[in-house]
């Protein structure tokens, strides 16, 4: 019987040794040999873009502003969105701002409404359907081709330069 216990207790030990290795094995790949900058995900200039329920195509420009209620950086960033539509306003029929929140369309009126930004074309999309990995993300579109991208909270310069793109 001293012998079988023996051999378990070998057994069990060896077991733990190579799941203790494999652990270590894949935090080493994850955390000494990953990329120190992932890639973002956002969509790239020049690419086609669709936005079901909008017709890109037909205008000269539409800029998208990605947004996602309980995002604090596009709450933060309120004073400019409001900015921006009220600019919009001011150049209608040359630019079209539609706003695209992952949440249903009243949900982000809604939001909109808490923000103070002005009346928008409101729309619903997934993030990823836009190529978009995180809000927010602003998107400048010719006739459907991406111009311009602006991802995260835009500092003044960030700001100034969309809205010398209106």
């Amino acid at each position: 019987m001293s012998k079988l216990k023996q051999h378990i207790e070998f057994l069990a030990n060896v077991a733990i040794i190579v799941v203790a290795v494999a652990v270590c094995a894949v935090l080493v790949k994850q955390y000494i040999f990953a990329d120190p900058t992932p890639a973002q995900q956002r969509p790239s200039v020049g690419a086609k873009i669709a936005l079901p329920g909008v017709d890109l195509a037909s205008q000269d420009k539409t800029l998208l502003l990605v947004l996602q209620k309980g995002c604090h950086y596009c709450s933060e960033s309120a004073p400019f969105y409001q900015r921006l539509a009220r600019e919009a306003a001011d150049k209608a029929g040359q630019v079209k701002v539609v706003a695209v929140l992952p949440q249903a369309v009243d949900e982000g009126r809604s939001y909109l409404s808490e923000l103070g930004v002005p009346a928008l074309d409101v729309q619903q999309a997934q993030l990823g359907a836009l190529s978009v990995g995180g809000t927010p993300t602003i998107i400048m579109v010719s006739r459907g081709t991406v111009t311009d991208v602006w991802v995260g909270k835009l500092d003044a310069a960030g700001e100034s330069q969309v809205l010398s793109k209106l």
